[in-house]
């Protein structure tokens, strides 16, 4: 049972960062009966298609199955970066080759630039802000990878990577629980929700249609004449963007066979003070780490508090049944922690891939943009606007993440039965390199 001395008066389920942003239904409206493309899922995806669509003079709906806003584009920890995860624990050289990967981290690094001009662009008060990244080497053979990557990083995506011994780490981390890690300047923190709302704003002011409560229970029919059936009425279209990542579902079967739902968990602390943040904090920069079983927490955008997260479960369980162990972890870096409480814990899907890199590609008509791998605000941004291009026919150059063979796994049909005995084979493999240090 949960201790219930860690929880704040009032904790919440809700996301953090639903308290300034929370999610809404503003402007719903039924879907119309045509529409030349449909949008299906209103995340950062969905949203920047749509965005880039209507600009460009195409008639668009997006469909959301909740309130706008309330999946996982908002229940993030806000962590920003460009290039620095594509293909992280997989052999994708292997895979693609040598120029394909060179070419995937260049364009993630382009889409951290395309994530700043949005910002910029549509003046979205997000509390954005550069303020890299510190990688923590769980074992020292980590921080010796990170060494070999470094070159790498820098000369590919201009990742402004540098080393940190463990000698020097308090410099960046009130903690001595790594060994060492990795400096990525070209990082930084958002206030997810703000940066969704900014979007949907934006998106009412170019003239997109938005259905609320809106399901899509199916689509059916070839390029050009695609029929989607939803829970308010059928819609027909010439095109369909797919933009559900975590949440794919039997709507769309072919795309649920090929991304594998994670339960991703966070909490938020009491507010401390922003003298003790940055003891934890000096360069008050977002943080993640080299685990199997990863950990990544930052300070709030204000400064006061610690939102800390990780994958607390492999199985569905709620916030309320994680956040102590999440808790747990948290003082595992941070012991002088002990006894803040918390007051906020939430968890909300992401999309893993089989060779953990995104995809994006079209089925029958239907265009996708899945599998960020835990990465999404910036990539999913990206890959949203970059399918929105194709339909335009705006494209100079296809994206390295188009058309690459999206595979499946015999006996997997979306419901990841694996997760639990995987995870746990990770974590005794977490346990075991920190023992043998």
């Amino acid at each position: 049972m949960a201790d219930p001395s860690i929880f704040a008066e009032g904790f919440k389920t809700d996301p953090y960062w639903w308290d300034l942003a929370p999610p809404d239904d503003e402007g719903d409206a039924p879907p119309p009966e045509r529409a030349d493309v449909v949008i299906v899922g209103s995340g950062y995806t969905g949203l920047s298609a749509a965005l880039e669509l209507a600009r460009g003079g195409v008639d668009v709906v997006v469909l959301e199955a909740f309130r706008f806003g309330e999946g996982a584009s908002t229940r993030s920890g806000g962590m920003v970066s460009g290039g620095v995860n594509v293909g992280k624990g997989g052999d994708i050289e292997k895979l693609y080759g040598a120029d394909r990967v060179g070419a995937m981290i260049e364009e993630a690094a382009e889409s951290y630039s395309h994530f700043e001009q949005i910002i910029e662009r549509e003046n979205i008060d997000c509390q954005y802000r550069r303020s890299g990244r510190f990688v923590g080497a769980h074992t020292p053979s980590a921080y010796a990878a990170m060494a070999a990557r470094v070159e790498t990083l820098n000369a590919q995506a201009s990742a402004g990577a540098s080393l940190v011994p463990k000698s020097r780490q308090r410099e960046q981390l009130g903690s001595d629980f790594y060994h060492g890690g990795m400096i990525v300047e070209r990082a930084g923190g958002v206030h997810p929700s703000l940066y969704h709302q900014g979007l949907r704003r934006a998106c009412r002011a170019a003239g997109v249609k938005l259905s609320a409560h809106t399901k899509v229970e199916g689509v059916e029919g070839t390029a050009g004449d695609l029929t989607v059936r939803t829970s308010r009425g059928v819609v027909r279209a010439r095109e369909v963007v797919l933009g559900t990542n975590g949440y794919t579902g039997k709507a769309t079967p072919w795309h649920q066979r090929r991304v594998v739902p994670v339960g991703s968990y966070i909490i938020a602390t009491e507010p401390l003070g922003e003298e003790r943040v940055r003891e934890l904090f000096p360069t008050m920069r977002v943080m993640a780490d080299t685990k199997r079983v990863l950990f990544y927490f930052r300070p709030s955008p204000d400064g006061t508090r610690v939102v800390f997260g990780g994958r607390a479960s492999f199985r569905t369980k709620s916030a309320l049944e994680t956040a102590p162990v999440l808790y747990d972890y948290m003082l595992g870096v941070f012991p002088e922690l002990r006894g803040v409480k918390i007051t906020h814990g939430w968890t909300g899907n992401v999309a893993f891939t089989f060779d953990r890199v995104p995809h994006m590609g079209d089925k029958d008509g239907v265009h996708y943009a899945l599998g960020c791998n835990g990465s999404g605000v910036v990539m999913m941004s990206h890959l949203g606007h970059r399918t929105a291009l194709k339909i335009l026919g705006k494209t100079n150059r296809a994206s390295a993440f188009d058309g690459l063979p999206f595979e499946t796994r015999p006996l997997y049909y979306g419901h990841p039965w694996f997760l639990p005995t995987v995870g746990a084979w990770y974590k005794l493999r977490d346990w075991i390199d920190r023992r043998m240090v």
